[in-house]
């Protein structure tokens, strides 16, 4: 049957025993970045963000820095909402704005989005992966593109990948005053996090998750690729559902959703919504059945073999885009 395919066969696991030596031999969540080396795709993800500006601002004697992407034809009447993208572990924001593709719905629905670059790869999300003031740094962003650029401070909101989705949970708890409302993509929430998180309002919260991701484990548990080195521990999809939903006093049962399939590619998509909670806060949850550690609809970065499936089944920016657009600070 494999007759004359073999030492094809042969050359593809040795490419992905080299690929898994790279992952292992550099930070475990920093899976974009390897990728962009290992297969190219780096390039193109930058290329996206060529047109971006670029702003440095310095926050606790550290200097950071952002793009900031600003639609040409952005309404001249009223202010407008600003999205925050956080790239994952071992990343870059410049990886974002072709990972996501928010930059051509923001020309499309005409909003604001800033994709900021963490100090040293890691965002600050309670695990230890970084001592930087990123609270810090996040609400001073807010408030230099509030000055120049006409930035709704009732529609600011955060969104990310892996480590970015564990820190957006973080801006969800420690600066609930700024955040309206918060999308979480490949994770849940640190186990670190969840003792001292005490948002001071209720706020609506939106994860996507994959069955099949082999870094964050669905069912909770060590963050990481199995043989590689461990970065903490996440709770589970579930138990992070629970804990939005106890601090936004929903007591609803859930309403499911099977959402069709798009395309054949071994992923299915269900929903589970929550509503009825104070302040109008609703808790989402996208199950993806066979999905990775990945942006669905977004490049696979990295064969499946190591991260599991990108999904074609669930457009993530534009699902995580309707959610903000019925979400504001009250």
């Amino acid at each position: 049957m494999f007759r004359g395919s073999v030492f094809d066969l042969e050359d593809a696991m040795r490419k992905a025993a080299l690929i898994i030596a790279i992952i292992a031999a550099v930070p475990v969540l920093g899976v974009v970045a390897v990728a962009g080396r290992a297969l190219g795709v780096r390039a193109s993800l930058r290329q996206a963000a060529a047109a971006d500006e670029k702003h440095s601002i310095v926050v606790g004697g550290l200097t950071h820095h952002y793009l900031l992407h600003v639609p040409t034809d952005l309404p001249s009447k009223g202010p407008v909402p600003l999205v925050l993208i956080f790239h994952g572990g071992g990343g870059n924001a410049w990886n974002m704005p072709g990972l996501t593709h928010f930059d051509e719905l923001a020309d499309d629905q005409g909003f604001l989005v800033a994709y900021p670059d963490s100090f040293n790869k890691n965002w600050n999300d309670t695990r230890g992966l970084s001592s930087a003031d990123d609270v810090g740094f996040i609400r001073a962003l807010i408030d230099e593109v509030s000055r120049s650029r006409p930035v709704d401070p009732h529609r600011v909101y955060a969104t990310g990948i892996s480590n970015g989705s564990f820190f957006s949970n973080r801006l969800a708890c420690d600066l609930t005053d700024k955040i309206a409302a918060i999308a979480s993509v490949a994770a849940t929430m640190p186990e670190s996090l969840v003792p001292p998180c005490k948002p001071s309002r209720p706020i609506s919260v939106l994860y996507m998750h994959g069955t099949e991701d082999p870094l964050v484990p669905i069912g909770g548990g060590r963050i990481g690729f199995r043989h590689g080195r461990a970065r903490g521990d996440n709770t589970s999809l579930a138990d992070a559902a629970k804990f939005w939903r106890t601090q936004d006093r929903i007591s609803s049962p859930p309403v499911r959703t099977e959402l069709p399939d798009r395309v054949n590619d071994g992923t299915h998509v269900h929903r589970d919504l929550w509503t009825g909670g104070a302040d109008d806060t609703e808790v989402v949850v996208y199950t993806i059945e066979g999905g990775g550690h990945a942006w669905p609809s977004g490049p696979q970065y990295l064969p499946p073999l190591i991260v599991g499936k990108a999904s074609r089944n669930l457009n993530a920016t534009r699902v995580i885009w309707e959610f903000f657009q019925t979400q504001s600070l009250p």
